[in-house]
């Protein structure tokens, strides 16, 4: 058996026609909001977007801005107080295989060894151990691990768990994979390295990837598009296109488009970042 990577082939309906790649997302007008009365607390705010399948897109923003609750009501972790998000036209009601999240800290299995961690979804979605553990050889191939294919996870470096966490997110073969500030906590060499890597895994699967950051340089690196965020209530105040070519190496950063994207979004991060301070100090008086 080979490990397929999705969406790498066109599908094509009954009468011949082309249809539309799997793993378009549509945010329709979502609103998240917490608490009841004078508590109420409003996190996401009538925010609307679309994604298409196959895209990179980041979402970049303050601290506290509401990025990663906007991530886990795309993923079907938390439902929105308002509107929707649609997966190729489906209200997202709940987690699907179709997405895998991955998040700042591995959170691997201890107790499995690395090929059981990333064999554990394909295992729980009813393939056969041996078809499982072939997956899990296979991206383990891809992300430079199979020599650690034996070892437990706590033996494993950061930068190399969070490698063991997306492949564990590619082995059901989802059409969007959504990562939640996943080198965040990496050494800044290292932190490169997974971008680069991540790039590549992205060329090759062709999944859209939706990505939290609170890093402009990493967002303008990896990414199509980069949406940014407002601090509280968190909105979508500004969306650049990232025109730079790909592959992208580490000279990027002399690119005078870089440069011009780069002042672009630390000048809108400023202004809601101090905003943000404000709404802070308002709250204390």
């Amino acid at each position: 058996m080979t490990y397929s990577a999705p969406n790498t082939k066109t599908a094509e309906s009954l009468n011949g026609a082309k249809m539309q790649k799997p793993g378009n997302i549509d945010i329709d007008k979502v609103s998240i909001i917490f608490g009841e009365g004078e508590s109420t607390f409003i996190a996401v705010d009538r925010v609307s977007a679309h994604i298409e399948s196959g895209e990179f897109v980041c979402i970049l923003g303050p601290s506290g801005c509401g990025k990663s609750t906007l991530l886990n009501v795309i993923a079907g972790f938390e439902a929105p107080s308002e509107g929707a998000v649609r997966i190729d036209g489906r209200t997202v009601d709940g987690p699907g295989a179709d997405r895998s999240m991955v998040f700042q800290t591995a959170s691997l299995f201890p107790w499995k060894s690395v090929r059981g961690n990333v064999a554990f979804g394909p295992r729980m979605l009813g393939t056969s151990d041996s078809e499982a553990f072939e997956i899990a050889d296979e991206l383990l191939e891809t992300v430079g691990l199979a020599a650690f294919a034996d070892a437990k996870p706590q033996t494993l470096s950061g930068g190399m768990q969070q490698r063991v966490a997306i492949a564990r997110a590619l082995a059901n073969r989802p059409n969007i994979l959504l990562m939640d500030e996943p080198f965040g906590a990496l050494d800044a060499q290292t932190r490169l390295m997974m971008q680069e890597n991540l790039l590549k895994i992205w060329k090759d699967f062709n999944t859209t990837i939706v990505f939290v950051t609170h890093d402009i340089d990493e967002a303008i690196f990896l990414s199509d598009r980069i949406f940014v965020m407002s601090a509280s209530p968190g909105r979508i105040v500004q969306e650049l296109e990232v025109t730079l070519g790909r592959p992208r190496a580490t000279d990027i950063v002399v690119d005078p488009a870089y440069a011009e994207l780069k002042r672009s979004c630390m000048d809108t991060i400023r202004t809601e970042s101090l905003r943000a301070f404000e709404q802070q100090m308002d709250r204390a008086k």
